[in-house]
């Protein structure tokens, strides 16, 4: 029996209703867990009547966060919000992996609408999730007021949704609203729901929440963060890197401040994880630390001191051939399903130095051959090899970014000695011992070389699309928009693309999209606009 936590959307608000899952004890006992009103209900009262059972219900929330429905069908989850779609939609809104197929060509080229599948799964099982959260809220405060549970048990499940809440808002903004570095957060946000959607009149309070701003957005998740921080241990339940505890907190604030331009606030996070040494960085929080080899935390993606929060998977639960990372990244001649591809001109980047270890251990070249000739032999990501039973975790937040979060506020705050020992210590662990290409002094540039190595580092970990956008206004490092792409046919079968000798640079024919342009973020759905009264008339602009 799986371990769920389900919530039924139905794509209209007005039908929408929150639902605990729990965990079977058998077959027999499966029927009994089902989903709250309107079908087969297991009351939200009964749920919050039992601290066993509100466990249950906490677990269940990671595994939605998981696996997600696929246009309202939770038998076929395709990892929404943040089993597989975050990082798989984020990759390919940028420039660091090329298409392959048709699979993820409208995220790729940016010709969404608002019935796009990708973009409005996403929204709608990211207000799911959050309907979750609320609901688990909600009736933990309830049951501590009646004695069911403590109210450090309450407050600590609290801080366990109110992490998931954060997470998925800011999700949220930063595929559908502009950047707060636009106007400093002034532009029209998302809505910040905190409270249930389970009755006729829950839904009618529901529903006069607007969008707000990015900045009122930011606030309530930076909210969320902090009560997160003083409620949640030190070290999770069963040290389990698939629950949240207050170094994921801490970890996801230095991220969302980054996103802010605040580059203090970032720097007083980070320090509570260790950074602010002079080296040697372990977060006296959890010890969390860099791992000896790049691909460990992928390896042992289960149990690992460098992965600071992930989405669990299993081979009973997973995102499926659609949508598991190991099936939508991996090449075809690994069982993957060969859709997309790191990009040469990643690859041949002149910051990638050649004997760097994250080629050899996170790239895998496809060598495969069709009636007597190459065919697509690409280098592909290898973070996510487990294309058999598909239960390869999803890297939510890990330590190297904390230490490069924080590194890059160092340098936009003059100090580049930390700056530095910071960025090696990502850079230095995936040269081996005899390199010639350790550095000893700063780059000119150490903001630039810091950025640089965020794109090695994080390939294929989503976090491509989240720097593009709070970098875009940047008048030094941003890229103006979504940059210019690599298609297919713009690669050649045997390889050739891919050459650490010469480093060429592969055309991107598919052009730049300009950050006024009204693609650069999606559309809202246009289930919720029309059964929205609210948002009716809130459509991001040209959709």
């Amino acid at each position: 029996m799986k371990n769920k936590f389900a919530y039924t959307y139905n794509r209209s608000l007005k039908t929408a209703m929150a639902g605990l899952l729990a965990i079977g004890l058998g077959v027999a006992s499966c029927s009994k867990y089902t989903e709250l009103a309107p079908k087969n209900a297991m009351p939200a009262e009964t749920v919050f009547n039992d601290s066993a059972t509100i466990e249950l219900a906490l677990n269940g929330m990671y595994n939605t966060a998981a696996i997600g429905s696929y246009n309202d069908d939770y038998s076929a989850g395709r990892g929404y919000p943040f089993g597989a779609a975050s990082i798989e939609q984020a990759e390919m809104r940028g420039e660091d992996m090329v298409n392959l197929a048709t699979f993820y060509e409208i995220t790729y080229k940016a010709t969404y609408s608002p019935t796009s599948a990708n973009n409005v799964n996403m929204w709608v099982n990211l207000y799911a999730l959050i309907n979750q959260t609320n609901t688990l809220i909600d009736g933990v405060r309830k049951a501590a007021a009646k004695g069911v549970v403590s109210q450090a048990k309450a407050a600590q499940v609290e801080g366990e949704a109110r992490f998931m809440r954060a997470l998925a808002h800011h999700e949220a903004v930063i595929n559908f609203s502009r950047p707060y570095a636009d106007g400093a957060g002034s532009k029209v946000g998302v809505p910040y729901r905190d409270l249930p959607v389970g009755t006729p009149e829950e839904i009618q309070v529901a529903m006069k929440i607007g969008r707000g701003t990015v900045a009122e957005d930011y606030t309530k998740i930076l909210a969320d963060l902090d009560y997160a921080e003083a409620n949640l241990p030190a070290t999770p339940k069963g040290k389990d890197i698939a629950r949240a505890g207050k170094g994921a907190a801490i970890a996801l604030k230095t991220r969302i401040k980054l996103h802010m331009g605040d580059w203090a606030g970032v720097i007083a996070e980070a320090t509570k994880l260790g950074t602010a040494t002079a080296g040697n960085f372990v977060s006296p929080i959890n010890g969390y630390k860099l791992l000896p080899g790049p691909d460990e935390a992928f390896v042992k993606y289960d149990n690992n001191k460098e992965s600071i929060f992930s989405i669990a998977q299993s081979a009973a639960t997973n995102p499926n051939t659609n949508a598991a990372l190991a099936s939508m990244f991996g090449p075809a001649d690994k069982n993957g399903r060969g859709l997309v591809a790191t990009s040469p001109n990643l690859y041949n980047a002149s910051f990638w130095v050649s004997d760097d270890l994250r080629r050899s251990a996170l790239q895998v070249k496809q060598l495969t051959v069709k009636s007597g000739k190459p065919s697509q032999n690409f280098y592909f990501n290898y973070k996510y090899r487990d294309y058999l039973n598909k239960a390869d975790w999803a890297p939510i937040i890990r330590y190297a970014e904390v230490i490069l979060n924080a590194a890059e506020a160092y340098a936009r705050t003059g100090n580049t000695a930390q700056a530095f020992l910071l960025f090696n210590a990502v850079r230095n662990r995936a040269l081996p011992p005899t390199s010639t290409n350790f550095l000893t002094t700063p780059p000119a540039d150490m903001v630039q070389a810091i950025l640089n190595e965020r794109r090695i580092e994080f390939a294929g970990e989503g976090r491509r699309w989240p720097d593009i956008t709070r970098l875009v206004m940047d008048p030094v490092y941003g890229t103006g928009g979504i940059p210019a792409k690599v298609l297919l046919t713009d690669l050649k079968d045997d390889g050739s693309n891919y050459d650490l000798v010469n480093r060429p640079v592969t055309n991107s024919r598919f052009g730049k999209i300009d950050y006024s342009d009204f693609r650069f973020i999606w559309p809202l759905p246009s289930t919720e606009i029309l059964s929205n009264p609210t948002l009716k008339d809130a459509q991001n602009p040209g959709y």
